[in-house]
């Protein structure tokens, strides 16, 4: 059938809008900062910007507080993949099953969400007191004060910390992406398990777990992005402190352009993120890819 020049137009006007949007919003941004990348620049109006070619990228890949800040990204995929993959699973499994309250159990679960990421971060920083918190008073109650200090003080542990209240965060969120995976698989295959004399483990290894690839691909790829781009809740919580040691490339990016005022340094921290993210997308989705994709 014959398209008519007419339905050209039509479709190009609904388009259009969202076309000036990714440009304005997406496309502009990002090759504004790829050529800021190149250039020193103190962000004020009028000032003249010098070329400076790859000076910016080679003093940050040599820099060490650089690699020390993806070190700390690092630990933060392996929080998401370690405890945060496993726990929201698991939570999904929860409020699908027919057990009572999962109504209940998914608003309590999915609350740390609403309350938004500078909100949780201040409660835990205040939690983690080691004078009035609450977990030193619990540890004071235990008998194990040997075990109070610090703790968001303290080289390496301090990222820990911020990791594991991360994790606490978004596990709601993540619930609800594995739910929307464990819903979808319908019942006769459990069923047609359970006639296979198949028990829960096996049921869960055999017929869950291969039918929410998608879920987990989602997962991976929000996770490791996330990760890479973490800032909120570090800055709301040590700084990125004491000495850099807990500041990820975020941070770096944020104190290198409105600290400092090297925003020509600020956009090749931005541009190597965006290249990491970008890596990072592209393997997940190699790892995660449907069987079906490799005979297309």
């Amino acid at each position: 059938m014959k398209v008519k020049r007419k339905d050209y137009v039509i479709g190009i006007a609904f388009v259009l809008p969202a076309l000036i949007l990714i440009l304005c919003l997406i496309v502009y941004p990002v090759i504004n900062a790829l050529i800021l990348s190149f250039q020193t620049w103190k962000g004020i109006y009028g000032t003249p910007r010098t070329w400076v070619g790859l000076k910016n990228y080679t003093g940050i890949l040599s820099s060490e507080i650089f690699w020390k800040s993806m070190l700390n990204s690092f630990w933060f995929i392996v929080g998401g993949f370690g405890v945060l993959m496993p726990l929201s699973f698991g939570l999904a499994l929860l409020i699908t099953s027919k057990l009572k309250f999962t109504r209940f159990m998914k608003t309590s679960y999915f609350m740390p969400v609403i309350l938004g990421t500078t909100t949780v971060a201040l409660m835990w920083t205040y939690m983690l007191n080691p004078e009035w918190g609450a977990v030193a008073q619990l540890f004071k109650f235990l008998h194990l004060d040997g075990a109070i200090f610090d703790w968001l003080s303290t080289p390496t542990l301090n990222v820990w910390c911020v990791v594991l209240v991360n994790e606490w965060m978004y596990a709601g969120y993540n619930m609800l992406i594995f739910a929307a995976g464990l819903v979808a698989i319908p019942d006769e295959l459990h069923e047609a398990a359970i006639i296979d004399g198949c028990n829960g483990w096996q049921k869960i290894r055999f017929v869950t777990l291969p039918l929410c690839k998608n879920s987990f691909k989602i997962f991976s790829i929000l996770c490791v992005t996330g990760c890479l781009k973490v800032f909120d809740i570090v800055w709301a919580m040590t700084r990125g402190g004491p000495n850099n040691v807990s500041s990820t490339p975020a941070i770096m990016l944020y104190t290198q352009a409105f600290q400092y005022k090297l925003f020509g340094r600020s956009g090749a921290y931005s541009i190597i993120l965006l290249v990491f993210g970008l890596i990072l997308s592209v393997v997940m989705n190699r790892v995660f890819r449907q069987e079906s994709d490799l005979y297309s």
